[in-house]
């Protein structure tokens, strides 16, 4: 399972990507070169929780599809979808989730 150390150091290592903490300790906010959300990492989570912006049609597939997908905490229920890390989607999944978000963000 995709530990938070491997998902922060993914999301890093996107083009020009930073880690804020808009909202306080214990949301690790990843954002893009113009200051866009692309990632939230709730600290301390167990499982680990991550929130992450999808094309509404996939969001909506992803939650039909997993139990572990649900809409956005406290986001756009319609563009961004939690994930909690229990091992349901695999990792590679998740990774590819993230440049999903990173990009339609990026543009």
């Amino acid at each position: 399972m995709l530990s938070h150390a491997a998902l922060e150091k993914f999301l890093l290592s996107l083009p020009q990507t930073w880690l804020d903490y808009p909202f306080g300790e214990g949301v690790a906010v990843y954002k893009t070169a113009a200051g866009k959300m692309f990632a939230l990492v709730q600290e301390g989570s167990d499982p680990l929780q991550v929130s992450l912006k999808a094309d509404p049609n996939l969001s909506r597939l992803l939650r039909d599809k997993y139990e572990s997908v649900s809409p956005g905490y406290h986001l756009n229920k319609k563009h961004w979808n939690t994930i909690l890390l229990t091992g349901q989607l695999a990792d590679d999944e998740v990774i590819d989730l993230a440049r999903h978000s990173y990009e339609l963000v990026a543009g």
